[in-house]
């Protein structure tokens, strides 16, 4: 059989009767054990719903492990699923129907469904969790609010706007304020703030819409019911009222920002909308600051960079880089790097485009081109506010670079990013700019270059010794048989959403001018002669600190190929 049952032997024997109410209360009140488990005598949910089932005379599956048919739904109300909160699973071998619930007290709508499709129909317990992702998975992100949120009562639905929404008369904003579909762009931004998803892209294409989350760096098509195509400009016309947006603007690209609660946290959403062949298509970057840790240590640099570059960012003067393409954690490490400085004696001020985050004891300001607040004039009256230490959001052209250059000069620490492939390709985009080389040679003090990988899953990654025909040329195969120790692939679980990676690591490259480095760099050498160089001195590049990640076991071969050049 397809589903896989959940045998646990080393349990109590059972729960007695005022553990089983209490189980009851907590499951009808809000469907989860999590705030019973001591009483229960249990130490995680499975554990609780197991013992229950086992009481009830109930089988428990484990929906992870399982494959439930896909043409399981035919012929099942689909309003049963949200309504119950039940899922047919399979078929017994006397030819019930499987129907998993998480709340096994709760089985009078599974014998009403028996009645009405006219087979026995046996309840299995599962985890409220997996549930849930089952839904989404076969039914797709909002499938509920389409089929009838309409006729729900007005409930807490876990989201809140934290500023004032105007909107106008028309029948666009009219549309995007109803119910189900203030709902259902609801449930997309709870559902992509609970995964973790760093980008929604709500992309409008000749067949509908389509959804795609970026969850550590990959895009993730979510699956979604064919119905909501019909919702598709009020989901577009809700989220620009939202941002505070013109709706009835669709010719030219809007940006905007979005402010909401869910469960208990403050997430910023920055909004993007661009005119398609289609439609509009949106892109969300979200900012959750309390997933975010801006310290050295915690976004996982490596001890001997860690050590490097803390001296760097305590020199007085200078220029430090930090370059890589979008999305790469620059801004993160940046932040990491003046929360590790700051202090009462030190005035830091940055200046960004946009500000991600606000960091408490840093002086921050909004980058406003429309009103001729650029970098480079925000640079320049920042130094009239006698600061120790400025960081400038990225470094784009000459007027900027030179600010950067003076101020460095002057006494001050400048932190900046630049979009280049390494760290020594630093010196030929600043000179490309129009800056002196001996200028850049003479001011820069360091150069990081990194790009972010993802971290392989504790619970599932799958110990193997590579075959020399498996590995990339430039992988340090012999140092792998010298250790007899194995690296590791991605398997997949419950816990990592069976992708077999979770969360994010960076790669790093630590350019450290030596004086060979500056004077190849004031002749305008390439970029390609000063890595060189650089390494013969004993830089690791991204691919190089790449492996040693790998060979860590914190990432796999597949992720640094993806993510890093070869050398």
């Amino acid at each position: 059989m397809a589903i896989q049952f959940i045998e646990k032997d080393d349990l109590p024997v059972s729960l007695n009767t005022m553990q089983m109410h209490i189980a009851r209360e907590a499951l009808d009140e809000d469907g989860r054990l999590t705030a019973v488990l001591n009483q229960l005598g249990v130490k995680t949910e499975e554990e609780g719903l197991y013992l229950i089932a086992r009481k009830l005379g109930l089988p428990m599956a484990d929906l992870a492990k399982s494959e439930v048919p896909e043409e399981i739904l035919d012929g099942f109300p689909i309003k049963a699923v949200h309504r119950d909160g039940v899922f047919p699973i399979g078929s017994a071998d006397d030819g019930s129907l499987l129907i998993a619930t998480c709340n096994p007290f709760h089985i009078e709508p599974i014998d009403a469904l028996a009645a009405i499709l006219g087979r026995p129909a046996l309840p299995v317990v599962v985890l409220p969790a997996e549930l849930a992702k089952l839904i989404k998975g076969r039914l797709g992100v909002g499938a509920e609010t389409i089929e009838g949120l309409l006729a729900q009562s007005e409930e807490d639905d876990g989201i809140e706007v934290l500023e004032e929404i105007d909107w106008d008369q028309s029948s666009d904003a009219a549309m995007a304020q109803e119910a189900s579909v203030v709902r259902l762009v609801n449930e997309i931004l709870t559902e992509a703030v609970e995964s973790g998803t760093s980008d929604i892209h709500i992309e409008a294409q000749e067949t509908g819409m389509k959804i795609r989350y970026r969850i550590d760096g990959v895009l993730q098509t979510q699956p979604m019911p064919p119905e909501i195509n019909r919702f598709q400009s009020a989901i577009v016309s809700r989220l620009k009222i939202m941002a505070r947006l013109n709706i009835a603007e669709k010719r030219i690209p809007q940006d905007g920002r979005i402010k909401i609660r869910v469960a208990d946290r403050a997430v910023d959403i920055r909004l993007s909308i661009i005119p398609m062949l289609h439609g509009e298509g949106i892109v969300m970057r979200i900012l959750d600051k309390d997933r975010m840790n801006f310290t050295l240590r915690g976004i996982g640099m490596d001890e001997d960079i860690y050590k490097m570059f803390g001296q760097l960012i305590k020199l007085p003067h200078g220029i430090i880089l930090v370059t890589g393409p979008t999305g790469s954690g620059k801004t993160t490490t940046l932040y990491s790097a003046l929360n590790e400085i700051k202090s009462d004696d030190t005035k830091i001020i940055t200046t960004e485009d946009p500000i991600e985050y606000q960091l408490d004891g840093i002086n921050q300001i909004q980058v406003n081109t429309k009103v001729g607040l650029t970098f480079a004039a925000s640079l320049r009256a920042i130094l009239r506010h006698d600061p120790d230490v400025v960081l400038v959001g990225e470094i784009r052209d000459f007027e900027t670079a030179e600010n950067a250059i003076q101020a460095s000069l002057t006494g001050h620490l400048v932190f900046s990013t630049l979009h280049t492939n390494d760290a020594a390709g630093a010196y030929t985009r600043m000179i490309d700019m129009g800056i002196e080389p001996f200028l850049v040679s003479t001011t820069v003090e360091g150069i990081m270059a990194q790009r972010l990988v993802r971290r392989l899953c504790p619970h599932c990654k799958q110990p193997y010794i590579p075959t020399p025909d498996e590995v990339p040329s430039d992988f340090p195969l012999q140092r792998l048989l010298d250790s007899k120790e194995p690296i590791f692939k991605p398997g997949g679980c419950r816990e990592c959403r069976q992708t077999g990676y979770s969360g994010r690591a960076a790669l790093y490259e630590l350019l450290i001018p030596t004086e060979e480095v500056r004077r190849l760099a004031g002749q305008k050498a390439p970029s390609g002669e000063i890595k060189k160089l650089a390494r013969a001195a004993g830089m690791d590049t991204l691919r190089d600190n790449g492996w040693k990640k790998v060979l860590n076991g914190f990432t796999s071969i597949d992720e640094v190929v993806r993510t890093a050049k070869m050398d």
